[in-house]
């Protein structure tokens, strides 16, 4: 992974920015407004399309060169105006250079007229990191998907269907990587049937080759001081090109779901809520069932969790994952209360041996500073306000969050029922519906179930052999005292301790991976003691832990549920001994994809296995499972939405069965 750098600006004597690096502008000196309406929106016929969309219906538009966000709060200005109210805008755009939020802010406030949208576009421009960054914006009405990085790096891992291009890198003369014959093709696999497309340039081979890659491109008066610019539409792939691969069945996408948009959400922790949420924003009906008398009874319900990245120098599937669902989570965290709901104080992860010095040394040089950066013992110790042996990775965005009031917020949509005391013990599919039986008695049905309880999925037989484990955590409750309160930030090593939360600081967790009695225990009270010395003496001193009596101390434990690699196990479900039928050629040669359609459980999905990472990694992961039942851009590279797949574990067991 390489870190993300911000766009290096000038600034005319006007208030516009201009690139150091493509010695180029960011929008025309004439009017960049007019010049953005006429080129991208009118030339892609939006404001019909837009007024034509049904309730339930959207537009998909995909960009390539983000830069000051013009053209995207053009677009939704346009959408706000026109689109019924249930009706949504999808909009994808890739960025090598984003602005930073100080320059973002400064060029948007040439377009006073557009503050309506670029107000909370700016809340919610914070966190963006390379990769996929989804920001939600509208109460979900409008969905923006940043794609930061390499637009060829990107866009190959981008799964959507987009219905109108807007082609604005730099001029091609100054910034000709963005006008390749391969991002071409790109836009051509991406490109749903009859899509349009539009840029600013003329340039003769510009047009050859995109019309090359099967859309018919047709010169256009211009605007201002540009002669001519291009539209065209996507006619179809060339026949003279190869097929870009389809998708491995059983990683496709299941039919849509026909008629009534409601849904059976099976678990009212981070998991449930997140996807409660994430399908009420898009007009679904959602039945969220909880056998507790409350949400958040379970591994959701510590009073303090940790926004904490554990994440790979080498760009694996997790850390992907990982860095995209920080920065979702970070951004849905500006809607709650600061300093009771969560706190933004960053998080410090102590280099405590050699080892772990070493991987965050390798960290630091493929992240950028913004995100994590290293401190020598005297800067973390007067970044954490306690003494500490140890320096360490600082993550300046990071913080503390109690989850409760994060799934309380999600639930609280007025499309969403919570029905507490309700135990799903038995799920049947009768005529295209699910219902949910607590033994003759009917809790529930609707024709979509989302099974969001943890390892409790593996009561249902259809769901029982994913490879869920529990894990027992356990947290120690320390109150504050007066000399407590100078810890400023998380401090982690094997354990963490927080800054405490209504006078009560949080110190866990502890690992156990045999016992399933929930009922705190004096050991690991100790053994959570015995980390908070580890991570400060200073600390442990200031909160009298040799002085507490670890039989009076206050706890709770709960399990965390993960899988065997990690990931979180989200998407939809095919029959198992269907899927081994269809797919049992894999058993010979691994190699091979057979056409067999995938037989999918119809309207079953799951959302489960976030381990200790559910803050992070559960409301990116909700707002994928919506992606799939609606059909609409993933948010998340394809190569990670597989990587998380439900089918994943039959398609190894299949393929082990070779031998190989």
């Amino acid at each position: 992974m390489t870190p993300i750098i911000h766009a290096q600006l000038d600034w005319d004597d006007q208030g516009r920015p201009h690139s150091r690096v493509f010695d180029d502008v960011y929008f025309s000196d004439k009017s960049g407004l007019e010049e953005t309406r006429y080129v991208f929106l009118e030339q892609n016929r939006l404001q019909e399309r837009f007024a034509a969309l049904p309730v339930g219906g959207r537009l998909v538009i995909g960009e390539t060169g983000f830069g000051t966000g013009l053209n995207f709060l053009c677009a939704w200005q346009l959408f706000e105006q026109h689109a019924v109210a249930g009706a949504r805008l999808h909009f994808v755009s890739v960025e090598k250079y984003p602005l930073s939020h100080a320059d973002l802010q400064r060029a948007l406030a040439l377009w006073p007229e557009l503050a309506p949208f670029s107000e909370p576009l700016l809340a919610q421009y914070i966190v963006i990191h390379q990769g996929f960054q989804r920001l939600v914006l509208d109460n979900g009405r409008v969905t923006l998907t940043l794609l930061i990085g390499d637009v060829l790096e990107q866009l190959p891992q981008l799964d959507a269907q987009i219905d109108a291009w807007f082609l604005d890198g730099f001029a091609p003369a100054k910034n000709p990587d963005m006008w390749t014959a391969e991002l071409f093709a790109e836009l051509a696999r991406l490109a749903a049937p009859g899509a349009t497309i539009s840029t600013f340039t003329s340039t003769g081979w510009v047009r050859r080759l995109i019309n090359a890659a099967g859309f018919k491109m047709k010169r256009t008066p211009g605007i201002g001081h540009k002669w001519e610019i291009l539209r065209g539409e996507f006619l179809g792939w060339p026949t003279d090109a190869p097929v870009p691969p389809a998708a491995k069945p059983w990683f496709a996408r299941p039919p849509a779901i026909d008629g009534e948009r409601h849904a059976m959400v099976i678990g009212g922790g981070l998991a449930g809520c997140t996807t409660a949420a994430s399908l009420a924003a898009r007009g679904w009906r959602v039945s969220l069932l909880e056998r507790h008398a409350g949400l958040a009874q379970e591994a959701s319900g510590n009073p303090q969790g940790v926004l904490y990245l554990k994440l790979s120098a080498h760009g694996t599937a997790l850390s992907q994952l990982i860095l995209s669902g920080f920065g979702h989570t970070r951004r849905l965290l500006e809607h709650l209360h600061r300093g009771i709901d969560w706190d933004g104080c960053g998080v410090l992860q102590l280099a405590f041996n050699a080892k772990e010095a070493e991987r965050q040394a390798q960290l630091a040089a493929a992240f950028s500073p913004g995100l994590l950066h290293l401190l020598d013992p005297a800067q973390a110790q007067a970044r954490a306000g306690v003494a500490l042996e140890h320096g360490g990775l600082f993550f300046p965005e990071g913080g503390w969050v109690h989850p409760p009031a994060l799934c309380e917020w999600q639930a609280r949509h007025p499309l969403i029922t919570v029905l507490t005391h309700h135990e799903a013990l038995e799920l049947q599919r009768v005529d295209g519906q699910w219902h949910a039986l607590a033994g003759d008695t009917r809790l529930a049905s609707a024709p979509v179930v989302v099974l969001a309880g943890a390892a409790e999925i593996k009561r249902f037989p259809f769901s029982a052999d994913l490879p869920l484990k529990r894990i027992r955590g356990q947290i120690t409750r320390l109150a504050q005292t007066p000399q407590s309160e100078a810890l400023a930030t998380v401090v982690c090593a094997e354990g963490y301790v927080a800054p405490a939360r209504l006078g009560e600081h949080t110190l866990g967790a502890s690992f156990d991976f045999k016992s399933d009695d929930l009922t705190p225990t004096v050991a690991e009270h100790t053994g959570n003691l015995e980390m908070l010395r580890e991570i400060s003496v200073d600390l442990a001193q200031r909160l009298g832990a040799d002085a507490l009596a670890p039989e009076q101390l206050e706890g709770r434990a709960a399990f965390r549920c993960t899988s065997p690699d990690y990931l979180p196990i989200v998407g939809p479900l095919a029959e198992r001994t269907a899927f081994d039928q269809a797919y049992a050629a894999l058993r010979k040669d691994a190699r091979q994809i057979p056409e067999a359609a995938c037989p999918w459980l119809d309207g079953l999905y799951i959302n489960s296995g976030h381990g200790s990472r559910g803050l992070i990694t559960a409301p990116l992961c909700a707002e994928l499972l919506a992606a799939w039942l609606n059909d609409e851009p993933l948010p998340v590279p394809a190569s990670v939405a597989e990587a998380c797949h439900p089918n994943r574990f039959a398609l190894r067991a299949l393929i082990r069965g070779t031998g190989g």
